[in-house]
């Protein structure tokens, strides 16, 4: 079988950043997936499922709400590493087209206090596996060590 591309991405020298992953067509039209690593891979501890779970939640919101972009989210998700997640907008994007979107919604998440959306039985099938401090804390993390300071380096997949 042949390797996908996201496995052909040297995990060894990843850090975290934002990166197109990828771009699919769906006749003319593109998607665009995005990287957003949080974590070193293979070098710091993987997030926990309760705070991955959170940071779901939190950040579709988000995202769905959003007056700029909403109509564009096609996807917002955990990679199964845990290491980050996977944002797939419709249209054709660079990373550094989605530094505002992903810092302003890091930052909602960093902020954000009381219930977490959706964290019911009746709304989503594990609402019991969340944990809104770690991911509030997780995200001001990201935003202080990645995002805040971003640069070409940590917007282009290393060679």
């Amino acid at each position: 079988m042949e390797k996908i591309a996201s496995f052909t991405i040297d995990h060894i020298k990843l850090e975290p950043g934002i990166y197109v992953s990828r771009k699919d067509y769906i006749g003319s039209e593109a998607v665009t997936t995005f990287d957003l690593r949080m974590t070193s891979p293979n070098d710091e501890p993987v997030m926990n499922t309760a705070e991955v779970h959170t940071i779901e939640h939190l950040a579709a919101t988000y995202l769905r709400n959003d007056p700029e972009y909403k109509e564009k989210i096609v996807y917002f998700g955990p990679m199964g590493c845990r290491t980050g997640f996977y944002l797939l907008l419709a249209g054709d994007y660079e990373s550094a087209d989605v530094v505002k979107l992903v810092t302003e919604m890091f930052e909602f998440i960093r902020d954000y206090k009381g219930e977490v959306p959706g964290a019911s039985p009746k709304d989503c099938g594990n609402y019991l596996d969340m944990n809104l401090g770690m991911a509030n804390y997780l995200a001001d993390r990201y935003l202080k060590n990645t995002l805040y300071g971003i640069d070409e380096k940590h917007l282009t997949y290393p060679e």
